[in-house]
């Protein structure tokens, strides 16, 4: 552990010294600008690449100066430009494509291959963020459904709007996720550190093993000044609550003209802390995996096995999607008698998908006015919002960034959706015909 400690630090102290200050060019005392793949003499020419307009970007940059310092999570309004046309609980969904790694998890007789396969589950989520393009924030009772991947049914719901919180639950013969997802952040001027303030919890059916995660922090660089780009460096704990053995991967951070970029090392315990096999791979790559003594050098007679590679995606996609990640986000492949508060559903995400800005931006404008309104009605009512599919538990859980309201999934949904799949006597609907509708004064599903 001491080993991948010093590294780690050693990466953190080299990757600082890339820093650069172009307030010289500029003219914005304090702005830096980080290219990954270079030195510090290339930064000024870096400040000008990037999505951002010079005008954009110059009054952006402007109006953001007074949250230097500042938590930013919903403070403030995003132009669409840098958005993804996919709205933060699909991003959530998004984390099952390699789901049948959790399967071969709860399959697996060894204690220690069972962390290897979940870690490994855990890190390919991470592939997902080299893609920079910001999703859109959920409304309030926003959803999102999947159902069918791998036997997987998934259902995220935006549980609250100030703190912006989502709960999600999938599950399938072999497992079931939880989380309650919710991030703080620091804005530090040209970059924001996100912290995920969250819970997940993976409970594998076969023995009821229940795994506990601690993800590592995350680093957006060149936020609107250069190429945005993003790093997570730190530690990722995996736990298994039942027999206390872990997993702890050390994501390094990126140092000079991109060393140590993307690359995760690290070990899988026993409950006495003992090490038993060594892990090692890159988070956009592949994971590959070898037993060790005790000291953590690999066993003699054996090698190193690839437990996950990322999937082949499409050539030259704007938006760098995945196949998954474009069949998650298609109305064709959309469960029947979808909720009309899904997220596919939004007109602004949609207007984006088919490269209307304009449009995307004034639809996202309207939605936020009318959630607005929406708590006006409520607070004129002296009602709150109720979520449907999760319920607020009395647990406060305690994360390395702060604590936590749990929410739980409480079963409707696969009562809901059970009798959606059930029923012949329904009419289908045209998806593409319906309208969003997350609003708590009006019908949330078709039903």
């Amino acid at each position: 552990m001491a080993f991948f400690t010093s590294i780690a630090s050693s990466l953190s102290n080299l990757g600082s010294a890339m820093h650069k200050s172009v307030n010289g060019l500029l003219g914005y005392e304090g702005l830096e600008v980080i290219n990954p793949e270079g030195g510090t003499e290339d930064a000024e020419e870096e400040a000008q690449k990037g999505r951002w307009k010079q005008e954009d970007r110059d009054s952006h940059w402007k109006m953001m100066q007074k949250y230097i310092g500042s938590d930013v999570t919903s403070m403030v309004t995003l132009p669409v430009l840098i958005f993804e046309p996919m709205s933060m609980l699909q991003k959530m969904a998004e984390l099952m494509e390699y789901s049948h790694l959790l399967d071969l998890a709860d399959e697996c007789e060894d204690p220690y291959m069972r962390l290897v396969y979940a870690s490994s589950f855990f890190i390919s989520t991470y592939y997902a963020l080299q893609r920079t393009w910001k999703p859109f924030n959920p409304v309030l009772g926003e959803t999102y459904e999947m159902a069918n991947h791998g036997g997987v049914t998934f259902i995220a719901e935006q549980v609250s709007h100030h703190p912006p919180m989502s709960a999600g639950h999938a599950e399938n013969d072999h497992f079931v996720y939880d989380i309650t997802s919710k991030v703080k952040t620091k804005f530090l001027g040209n970059s924001l550190d996100v912290y995920p303030l969250g819970r997940t919890r993976v409970t594998l059916k076969k023995d009821g093993v229940v795994l506990d995660l601690v993800p590592p922090p995350t680093k957006v660089n060149n936020l609107i000044f250069g190429r945005t780009w993003v790093d997570s460096p730190g530690e990722m704990i995996l736990t298994n609550m039942t027999t206390g053995d872990k997993v702890v991967l050390y994501f390094q951070p990126c140092g000079w003209f991109g060393a140590g970029r993307y690359e995760v090392d690290g070990y899988i315990y026993n409950a006495a802390e003992e090490p038993k096999i060594l892990m090692t791979g890159k988070w956009n790559e592949s994971m590959s995996y070898q037993p060790c003594d005790a000291e953590g050098e690999p066993l003699p007679g054996t090698e190193l096995k690839e437990v996950w590679r990322v999937a082949k995606a499409p050539p030259n996609d704007k938006f760098q999607y995945t196949y998954f990640a474009h069949k998650i986000n298609s109305l064709d492949t959309a469960p029947k008698k979808l909720l009309a508060s899904d997220s596919r559903l939004r007109p602004d995400r949609y207007a984006l998908e088919k490269g209307d800005l304009p449009k995307a931006g004034s639809e996202k404008s309207r939605l936020e006015e009318k959630q607005r309104a929406e708590k006006r009605t409520r607070e004129t009512k002296g009602e709150q919002f109720t979520p449907r599919w999760f319920d607020p538990s009395s647990e406060i859980a305690p994360t390395p960034w702060g604590e936590l309201e749990v929410y739980r999934y409480n079963g409707k949904y696969d009562e809901h959706r059970a009798a959606m799949d059930s029923s012949s006597n329904i009419e289908e609907t045209d998806i593409g015909s319906m309208d969003f509708n997350p609003w708590q004064y009006g019908n949330l599903a078709t039903e």
